[in-house]
């Protein structure tokens, strides 16, 4: 299975690294179904410090980016690799984190964004995008249609400002939780991956 990275052409994927929403952990039900449906690609999952410490409300975002930065880190050390050959994402939190630390210059093959927080429910005028422009590497957005962090319209028009390929798939119905649509995801996520190679 390949990932490419827009800037440098197909990068071969060795595995994929995930980080769960604010008010959950690592053991999340949709990241376990993630691993399933992605196996036997290797699938990590990560948890941030403050829920290592039995905390539940999030660091600030330099934190948490610092602790991701040092996951990657020790996952590449553990399987001989680079950055560049990891898939970085995970659901709402998480996957924000993992998409302001590749624009902020950590490489990856590609991003898989689920329940991405666009903006907080009801403050549309507060969106989270300024990183959005310096992401270069495919990205994945799977997210519910009725998503009170960002809806199909908003996402979209957000999402236009990022130079990388950007995929969307669109849970119909669903909400911010997503609730039962795992499956579907997992097998969403896996298409998208199978399909990132070498035309």
């Amino acid at each position: 299975m390949a990932g490419r990275a827009s800037s440098t052409g197909p990068r071969e994927v060795h595995a994929v690294a995930l980080w769960p929403g604010a008010g959950t952990t690592a053991d999340h039900p949709s990241l376990l179904a993630l691993e399933a449906a992605l196996a036997p690609l290797p699938v990590f999952r990560f948890d941030f410090p403050y829920r290592r410490e039995g905390r539940k409300a999030p660091d600030r975002a330099n934190k948490l980016i610092a602790s991701l930065r040092q996951d990657v880190a020790g996952l590449c050390e553990q399987l001989g690799t680079t950055p560049e050959h990891l898939v970085l994402g995970g659901r709402s939190m998480g996957g924000r984190m993992c998409s302001m630390a590749v624009a902020d210059g950590l490489p990856a093959a590609a991003l898989v964004l689920v329940a991405y927080p666009l903006h907080p429910p009801g403050r549309p005028d507060n969106q989270r995008t300024a990183h959005l422009p310096a992401l270069t590497v495919p990205c994945l957005f799977v997210q519910g249609t009725r998503d009170p962090f960002g809806s199909p319209d908003e996402l979209t028009a957000a999402t236009a400002t990022i130079p990388g390929p950007v995929t969307h798939e669109w849970i119909d119905g669903g909400r911010h939780d997503l609730k039962g649509a795992d499956r579907r995801i997992g097998e969403l996520v896996a298409a998208w991956l199978s399909g990132l190679g070498p035309s």
